[in-house]
């Protein structure tokens, strides 16, 4: 299935006392930047995060947020340094006979001091706390690829009408093409019969002249390998939106075809002296920009 590179995705789970939060956006990138946003109890996991992502995301830049909470009871415990509070009270003692002052502490004062009591998180069972969040983020994963296979498809359709209505102009083109020609000859006839007078006009001379301007002027290697980009990006779609496989490289074959379609598009315009052959040429470069911006969506 073709997939844009834009999507975003979430997933919840929860247990009795823990619950896990996954979400995920992305935006368009040349290659594939994917940045964690998560508790410090999560990071040790990244390395296995990012290799399930690669089953995913080929391109694009992701960013993917953590969101994690444990509420049970033995999570955090207090932690009693009986070594500090030794070495306190033997400084203490020191400082009351230098200075020949009471010695008068008491175990409340001394509980206030630093590092005499501390609260410690215990020690997290890191296969567990995996088992536990890795669900969450392939749900995230799931959910992410269904948006982007959904914009996928929108994407589908508005290409390959501009590819429609592409294939339109170029056709236009070509049957506007013998008018060209034709009305060049009847001005070119006039304009000779008229500096002759009544002389018999050379409908040799005619004919050659008419045919090196038409040459001159001919589209059409231009019109058919325009047509066939435009049949070339039909298929690529095509064969994109009904594979299962991985299509990572679509984007970039696509943008290739319409940089030869632009290529094109710029010949016709540059050989066209006609009003009209200029604003079909000016028409189609302006659908195939379009193109080239969508295509920039596709991964």
């Amino acid at each position: 299935m073709i997939k844009s590179m834009t999507g975003f995705g979430r997933c919840e789970l929860s247990e009795e006392t823990r619950k896990v939060i996954v979400e995920m956006k992305a935006v368009n990138h040349r290659y594939s930047d994917i940045n964690f946003k998560m508790p410090k109890k999560l990071a040790p996991f990244e390395i296995k995060m990012r290799n399930i992502l690669k089953e995913y995301i080929q391109r694009g830049k992701v960013d993917v947020f953590f969101t994690y909470e444990d509420s049970s009871e033995g999570n955090v415990s207090v932690c009693y340094h009986s070594r500090i509070a030794s070495e306190y009270v033997e400084y203490m003692k020191q400082m009351s006979e230098e200075l020949n002052l009471p010695f008068d502490v008491r175990t409340g004062q001394l509980a206030r001091f630093p590092e005499v009591f501390t609260i410690e998180e215990q020690q997290t069972d890191e296969e567990d706390l995996w088992q536990f969040v890795e669900p969450a983020l392939r749900g995230a994963c799931e959910d992410f690829l269904h948006a982007r296979h959904e914009e996928g498809r929108r994407l589908y359709e508005d290409l390959m009408g501009k590819l429609d209505s592409m294939l339109r102009i170029v056709e236009a083109i070509e049957e506007y093409f013998p008018d060209i020609i034709a009305s060049y000859r009847e001005k070119l006839t006039d304009k000779v019969r008229e500096l002759l007078e009544n002389s018999v006009i050379d409908e040799n001379r005619i004919a050659a002249e008419v045919t090196i301007f038409a040459d001159k002027i001919c589209v059409d290697e231009e019109t058919v390998r325009l047509k066939s980009h435009i049949s070339g990006a039909r298929d690529i779609l095509k064969q994109g939106f009904d594979s299962e496989k991985n299509t990572d490289s679509i984007g970039r074959k696509l943008d290739f075809l319409a940089q030869e379609m632009n290529r094109e598009a710029n010949t016709i315009l540059s050989k066209a002296n006609d009003i009209t052959i200029s604003n079909y040429g000016i028409d189609l470069k302006t659908e195939i920009e379009r193109v080239r911006e969508q295509i920039q969506n596709i991964e």
